[in-house]
């Protein structure tokens, strides 16, 4: 890793900005020529440090080299001080639980049981005689392969597309090696891609990523910070305080009231984006069967697609190229966005309101309030909330902008996007963690502390 920073001597003539700094002499770069090639070298437990800074008099500028070597020189692994996102780092703790749904495991994971569903499909099938219906314990053996799905599975599957260099085609070959074995199933191999575009598989496996991660991490969460604001509401609708326009004082409101509102909005918004429906596809290369046609002109596949969509618990789009258009992701992303917004309101009305004295925070023991400053207590859980739901809302509009473009029939751009669902999603999540811990730490103050301070600045009736 290599710095380079290039700049002259300045003086007090050149940066007059520098002239209340006369005590201390500034030095040419002649002065400390003598540190040329320096080495520093900090010993750590696990990997040495190495610093070598060269100075240039001729160029009036320095080098710095900083090599980052452990064991010969091994590569960092992914952990919570290596990782480049804070998602998978820092609050690793607090969005864990979208792991199984929105990681790569997931969605190799999904892949896996939409490969192993279709072959289920064709095996109920009539007219496809090559694939007859299975045993009830080839059914159980192959649910069996859905259910056991393990970390151990899904480094398998990325062994072989180190090979392929194909992730959808290292799927379908995982699960051929896992049916070799079985008397029944090794009979169809072949057959558990039939007619499938990569996108039919990856389009199936995104809606369902997505609806497990809604239904059973995203939605939860919501509905229990609209719980936590429907409860201030209630212990506070007799609580009377000055309101404020244009950062003015104003008439009298309540409390409970005002809480009440983000508590109506943000169901409102958790009520429009539960209606949103996860759409997939199942139409061949470009959307037209082309290949299930040839093979087997007399089935109404159509029909067939629409039968296998609904039947994982999504909704069929029959108009399609050989993506699924993305159009509910927008829908989705846009309708989270404005969730979001409203909390970001939240958030900063409820740090406002802090700061006017209307609420004080209860720590817990050994908890600091300020690193300097230990007669007050930042906000920090709202801040948090309010910094990741705006993180959030830039990936999910970016998301939203580009996934339902597509130049003619398919171009891969939205492949690579579509790999970082789950940054918005975990930004989401983790602002909904934080307001929630901050709503916990919150205690109204009592009038006789409020005016504490200037009553034109606290007044609280």
């Amino acid at each position: 890793m290599e710095a380079r920073v290039s700049s002259g001597v300045l003086t007090k003539n050149q940066a007059p900005f520098l002239s209340h700094l006369q005590p201390i002499k500034l030095q040419s770069l002649r002065n400390i020529v003598s540190l040329y090639n320096t080495r520093h070298t900090h010993q750590f437990s696990n990997a040495s440090f190495q610093l070598y800074t060269t100075f240039s008099s001729r160029s009036h500028g320095f080098r710095q080299v900083i090599n980052m070597s452990g064991d010969k020189s091994r590569e960092f692994e992914l952990s919570i001080l290596t990782a480049l996102s804070p998602l998978d780092g820092r609050y690793w703790g607090k969005v864990k639980d979208l792991a199984p749904y929105m990681s790569e495991y997931g969605l190799i994971y999904f892949r896996v049981l939409v490969e192993i569903k279709w072959l289920l499909k064709l095996s109920q099938i009539p007219e496809v005689p090559e694939v007859p219906s299975f045993s009830a314990e080839a059914q159980s053996y192959l649910q069996g392969l859905i259910d056991g799905f393990s970390m151990d599975d899904a480094l398998e599957v990325k062994r072989i597309e180190r090979v392929t260099n194909h992730d959808v085609k290292a799927v379908e070959y995982f699960l051929k090696q896992k049916c070799q074995s079985h008397h029944e199933i090794a009979k169809v191999l072949e057959f558990f891609h039939f007619a499938c575009t990569s996108e039919d598989i990856n389009n199936l496996a995104h809606a369902l990523m997505l609806k497990e991660a809604m239904t059973k991490v995203l939605f939860p969460t919501m509905d229990k910070l609209i719980e936590a604001i429907c409860n201030m509401a209630k212990a506070n609708a007799s609580i009377s305080m000055l309101s404020r326009t244009h950062g003015q004082p104003a008439s009298p409101t309540t409390l409970g009231k005002e809480m009440a509102i983000f508590a109506v909005r943000l169901s409102r918004e958790r009520q429009e984006i539960s209606q949103v429906e996860m759409m997939g596809k199942f139409a061949g290369a470009v959307g037209n069967y082309n290949a299930h046609l040839v093979a087997y002109p007399n089935i109404k596949w159509p029909q067939i697609a629409e039968e296998f969509v609904n039947s994982l618990g999504l909704k069929f789009n029959p108009y399609v190229t050989q993506i699924e258009t993305h159009d509910y992701m927008a829908k989705l992303y846009y309708a989270i966005i404005r969730f979001n917004n409203i909390l970001i309101d939240f958030d900063r009305d409820i740090w406002g309101y802090i700061s006017l004295g209307y609420f004080k925070q209860i720590t817990k023991a050994g908890e600091i309030g300020s690193s300097t400053m230990p007669h007050k207590i930042n906000p920090i859980d709202f801040e948090n909330s309010e910094g990741n739901l705006g993180k959030a809302n830039e990936d999910l509009s970016y998301l939203s902008m580009k996934l339902p473009i597509s130049r003619w029939q398919r171009d891969l751009t939205d492949s690579t996007v579509l790999r970082n669902m789950g940054g918005g999603l975990g930004h989401s999540l983790l602002a909904y963690k934080s307001a929630l811990q901050g709503i916990g730490k919150l205690q109204v103050r009592h009038i006789t502390e409020q005016f504490q301070s200037p009553v034109s600045a606290w007044w609280l009736f």
